[in-house]
């Protein structure tokens, strides 16, 4: 017994330690969700995403601006004249700059355009929603090992009160006092409590790793306490309100919709007539042999009227229109999944604040209730069982209250998630917002690529 009682102390001063690492480094849930957020590998792969898709927009552009290409060539040639032993070498050099401009295309190219800048903002959308994800996450990872340190030290506390217990039973045992069953009681509601205690330090364990997953390091003196609370509207109604017109998974839905009627429009267009022109200039000069300099332009226009593609025309006019219907099903579905989330983080607000009044009613009365029970048990009127009873409804008590207080804090954040508030933004992160719109304007520079070339 002796070797147990000193594990679990020494398990104990471990946590403890890990939990006390100076006040000066105290982690506030503000602080773990700034650093949460410049460090979560998913909002970074939702920038590059972005980033990717915004790039659909200059190839969709490129359809309807010229393509303009310079070339060199050069040819080298030995000829022997008939009758002749002499060797004519003659090299000869072309160079030449050619255009080439699809000028109608029955506004395929632009649908597609429009298709490229619906996807490039539902990616932006998407960056908004990743981070709401992973902020949840952390203030879900951040509550976990705060209520598991909670219960650690709740439940050692439980370990030392059955200890003191079991002593007390073994010592009214040896004064003819007690029983042999109130020792064997003591000793099992002690083995009860020591694996609660084993199970909460596992608990612990998996929850500061997963802290230390989305925050980068490892969790420090953590503070429930915060201000967010002020983000939370007054009523349900305008949660919803709020969610419906601002959630970024929603705004991402309808950007979807316009990107699936534009690429609609796009497979229609492939119906009607395309128009082309092409130019090229050039010029050829020699070295020996027969003089061929001059320079020559060409310029010409082709018109092309699709009459039949083997049914690839109209299979891709239908499959963009069930793209369409599909969209519009999403966004309904995207509807009805917010909708249910601030329901239920709305609900689980309200409960959260009845449980917790419930469990300080019922915390109160058990600590009364165990105090009155060992007195009566000091005077032989109650039994050791009594009082492992006793204590075994407070620490249900009190665990409960760990969990409700926990719960509402989760509540309020699942809130504001579901409303489309819980962004670097609303909450005030002293972080530089990651955002894709920058780098959306610079790729729609005309001449970038050119500039690029020439330097």
């Amino acid at each position: 017994m002796g070797f147990r009682v000193n594990l679990v102390a020494s398990a104990l001063a471990l946590v403890l330690a890990a939990a006390s690492v100076g006040g000066a480094q105290a982690q506030s849930i503000t602080q773990a969700l700034t650093v949460a957020y410049d460090h979560a590998p998913d909002l970074q792969a939702a920038l590059l995403s972005a980033k990717s898709a915004a790039e659909n927009v200059a190839l969709a552009q490129a359809g309807k601006r010229p393509t303009i290409g310079a070339s060199l060539s050069g040819t080298q040639s030995l000829s022997l004249a008939s009758g002749s032993t002499e060797w004519v070498d003659s090299t000869s050099f072309t160079t030449g700059v050619s255009y080439n401009q699809t000028i109608f295309d029955n506004f395929k190219t632009d649908a597609q355009v429009e298709a490229a800048r619906a996807g490039a903002e539902a990616a932006e959308y998407q960056i908004r929603n990743t981070e709401q994800n992973v902020l949840l996450a952390v203030v879900q990872a951040y509550m976990s090992v705060l209520s598991d340190r909670q219960l650690v030290a709740l439940r050692q506390e439980n370990v030392n009160f059955f200890q003191a217990q079991l002593q007390s039973a073994r010592d009214r045992l040896d004064v003819g006092e007690g029983t042999r069953i109130d020792v064997a009681q003591a000793e099992a509601r002690l083995a009860q409590g020591d694996a609660a205690y084993r199970a909460a330090l596992s608990s612990l364990e998996i929850s500061q790793a997963t802290f230390q997953r989305y925050v980068g390091a490892a969790p420090q003196n953590l503070d429930s306490s915060h201000n967010y609370g002020r983000l939370v509207p007054s009523s349900l109604q305008a949660a919803i309100s709020q969610a419906e017109t601002g959630h970024p998974a929603i705004l991402l839905s309808k950007a979807a919709i316009r990107a699936a009627q534009a690429g609609t429009d796009a497979a229609q267009a492939a119906f009607g007539p395309t128009a082309s022109v092409t130019g090229s200039v050039g010029s050829r000069f020699s070295v020996g042999g027969s003089p061929q300099d001059g320079l020559s332009g060409s310029i010409g226009f082709q018109i092309t009227i699709p009459l039949y593609a083997g049914g690839a025309i109209g299979a891709n006019v239908r499959k963009a229109n069930i793209e369409q219907i599909k969209s519009e099903v999403d966004a309904m579905s995207a509807y009805d999944q917010i909708r249910e989330a601030v329901i239920s983080a709305w609900a689980g607000i309200q409960s959260a604040d009845a449980q917790i009044s419930a469990a300080n009613s019922a915390v109160s009365a058990g600590r009364t209730v165990l105090d009155g029970v060992i007195q009566e048990r000091d005077l032989g009127t109650r039994t050791t069982l009594d009082v492992l009873n006793a204590q075994a409804e407070l620490t249900t008590a009190r665990e409960g209250l760990i969990n409700a207080s926990t719960n509402k804090v989760i509540a309020t954040f699942s809130l504001l998630s579901a409303m489309g508030r819980l962004t670097a933004t609303d909450l005030g992160l002293a972080v530089e917002v990651k955002s894709a719109v920058r780098y959306n304007q610079a790729v729609e520079d005309v001449w970038q690529e050119l500039r690029t070339v020439a330097e």
